[in-house]
C-alpha cells in the first residue's frame, strides 16, 4: 500500500484528492497542523498536498512558506510535498518550490490536474535517480552512505572528490575541526589507483616537535640520543600509497623544509641521514586553519601552502547542512547498533527537532558523540531528550554570555534583549521537559496558563513543536 496525505479543512478538496487516486494508494486527511504533524510522524507517504496556511502553521515564522517547507523537509524528507493555495497567493506557493517543494496547484483542485503532478514529479524522480544511478556507480558500495547528501555545497564536494580521486594530485582539505576531513582523505584513497596499499594517517598536531620530522621521515640509529635502531618514517612505510598529514599548519619549520622537498623533488632524507629515499607518496593535508593567512602572518611558508594548495576543498560545517542531520544520526544510531548491539532504531520527533536548532560548535564528531552517549544511557527502544543534555533543547544562547555587537545600545537596552532572550529560551526549556502541556507548563514556572499562552504568543512558540 502507498500513502498519501492531505492536508487540508477543506473537505471537498480532499475528496477531489481521494477520487484522483485507486490502489493501491490511501489518502489520510489532517484538518489541523497538529493532525499534519502526527500523520507524518506516525507513516511514510509517498505524496504530502498541503494547504499553503497549514504549510505556514507548521513553521515557526508565520507567512514564510519557504522557512516552513525547509522545516517540514529537514523533520520529514522522504515526503514529497504539493502546495495547494488560492489563485491569488501563488507567489507564496512558489516560494516554497523554490525552497525544495514538489510543486503546487490552486483552488479548486481538479483529478486529472492531481494525477498530472504527481505524474511529472515521480517522472522527475526517475531522471534524478538514474544520474544519480550514474554517479554512484564511480563511489564503492561501502562508500554509499557517505556521500549521500541533500545538500548542495556538500555535492559539490563529493564532485570535487570524484574528479580528484584517481589523479596524482595533492589535496589540500580545509574546514572547521570535526567537519569530517579524515573521513573525506580516506573516501579520496578508496577511490584512487592507490587504493590497494595502505593509507596512513598523522596528526601533526598531536606529535611534540621534536619528534614530528622522525615520525614523517625516519631517523638513522645514533641521530639523536635514544635513537638505538634505524627507524621508517610515514613517507617509507607509505610508499605507493596515500599519507594523510592531518593539521598541517602546526608542523615546525624544519618540517616545511622537509616536506617542500618532498613535494617539489618526491625525494627525502632520514634524520641524520645522507642517503636520498625516493616517496612515490600521494600526499592529502588537512588544516581547520586559514594557511594563506598564516603566511600572511609568516607563520607557513608560502611555497609549501602553494605546493600543497594544488586542490583545495572545503568541508561546510555541520550549521550550514541542517538537512543531512536526519541521515547522519540515522548512519551513527546503526553503528552504534551493528558494534554495541543495542535495539535503538528511532529518534523522537523532539530530539531531532532539537538537532535541528541546534548550531553545533563541535559539528559531526559532536552529533556522533552525543548519539553514542545518549545510546549507552536510553533505556528504550528510542532515543529520547532525556537521554540528551539540557542545554540541546534550549534553543538560544545564554543570557549570561554577552551577545558581539551591543556595545553601541543603552545599558537599558542591553538589559531588555538579554531578559528577552532569557525568558525565551526558559520557556523553550519549559515546555521541551513538559511535553509542551500548558498547565504543567505554567505550574512549573509558578505563573498562570494565560501569562505562559501570552509568552508564546509574544514569541511565536508553539506547543505543538514540543510533542
Amino acid at each position: 500500500m502507498r500513502y498519501i496525505l492531505a492536508a487540508t479543512e477543506d473537505q471537498a478538496a480532499t475528496e477531489i484528492i481521494r477520487a484522483a487516486f485507486r490502489r493501491p494508494f490511501h489518502v489520510d486527511a489532517a484538518a489541523t497542523v497538529r493532525d499534519c504533524r502526527e500523520f507524518l510522524r506516525k507513516r511514510r507517504y509517498e505524496f504530502c498536498f498541503i494547504d499553503l496556511d497549514l504549510l505556514c502553521g507548521l513553521g515557526e515564522v508565520r507567512g514564510d512558506s519557504g522557512a516552513a517547507f525547509r522545516g517540514v523537509r529537514q523533520l520529514f524528507p522522504t515526503v514529497e510535498v504539493v502546495v495547494m493555495t488560492p489563485p491569488e497567493r501563488a507567489g507564496e506557493a512558489v516560494e516554497a518550490v523554490k525552497a525544495g517543494a514538489a510543486n503546487y496547484v490552486t483552488y479548486p483542485l481538479n483529478a486529472d490536474e492531481i494525477r498530472y503532478v504527481t505524474e511529472s514529479v515521480h517522472e522527475g524522480i526517475r531522471a534524478q535517480s538514474e544520474l544519480d544511478y550514474l554517479r554512484d556507480r564511480f563511489w564503492q558500495s561501502d562508500s554509499l552512505d557517505v556521500v549521500q547528501t541533500r545538500n548542495q555545497a556538500m555535492r559539490a564536494v563529493f564532485d570535487q572528490v570524484r574528479l580528484v580521486a584517481p589523479t596524482k594530485s595533492t589535496v589540500l582539505l580545509t574546514g572547521e575541526t570535526g567537519t569530517g576531513k579524515g573521513v573525506l582523505a580516506k573516501l579520496i584513497h578508496r577511490h584512487s589507483n592507490r587504493r590497494g596499499v595502505q593509507f596512513i594517517g598523522i596528526h601533526c598536531g598531536a606529535i611534540p616537535d621534536t619528534l614530528l620530522e622522525s615520525e614523517l621521515f625516519g631517523h638513522e640509529r645514533g641521530a639523536f640520543t635514544g635513537a638505538v635502531r634505524r627507524k621508517l618514517g610515514k613517507f617509507e612505510l607509505a610508499n605507493r600509497g596515500t599519507i594523510f598529514l592531518d593539521e598541517i599548519g602546526t608542523i615546525t619549520p624544519s618540517a616545511q623544509i622537509k616536506l617542500l622537498q618532498v613535494l617539489q623533488d618526491r625525494t627525502f632524507q632520514r634524520v641524520g641521514g645522507e642517503t636520498l629515499i625516493e616517496a612515490d607518496v600521494r600526499i592529502i593535508a588537512a588544516s581547520n586553519k586559514d594557511l594563506g593567512q598564516m603566511v600572511e602572518q609568516g607563520l607557513f611558508r608560502n611555497d609549501l601552502y602553494y605546493r600543497l594548495n594544488v586542490f583545495p576543498i572545503e568541508i561546510p560545517p555541520l550549521r550550514e547542512r541542517r538537512e543531512d542531520i536526519p541521515q547522519l544520526t540515522e548512519i551513527f544510531l546503526r553503528q552504534m547498533n551493528r558494534f554495541n548491539h543495542r535495539g535503538i532504531h528511532y529518534v523522537h520527533p523532539q530530539v531531532m527537532e532539537a538537532f535541528l536548532r541546534y548550531p553545533w560548535p563541535g559539528n559531526i564528531r559532536e552529533l556522533e558523540n552525543l548519539v553514542e552517549r545518549a545510546c549507552i544511557l536510553e533505556t528504550s527502544s528510542i532515543l529520547t531528550p532525556t537521554s540528551f543534555p539540557a542545554e540541546l533543547f534550549t534553543g538560544a544562547p545564554s543570557a549570561l554570555s554577552a551577545p558581539a555587537g551591543r556595545t553601541g545600545l543603552t545599558l537599558a537596552e542591553a538589559r531588555a534583549i538579554a531578559v528577552t532572550e532569557a525568558e525565551k529560551s526558559y520557556l523553550r526549556e519549559l515546555l521541551a521537559r513538559t511535553g509542551g502541556r500548558i498547565n504543567r507548563t505554567a505550574e512549573s514556572a509558578g505563573v498562570t496558563v494565560r501569562q505562559i499562552s501570552k509568552l508564546m504568543r509574544k514569541y511565536n512558540i508553539r506547543k505543538e513543536t514540543f510533542r
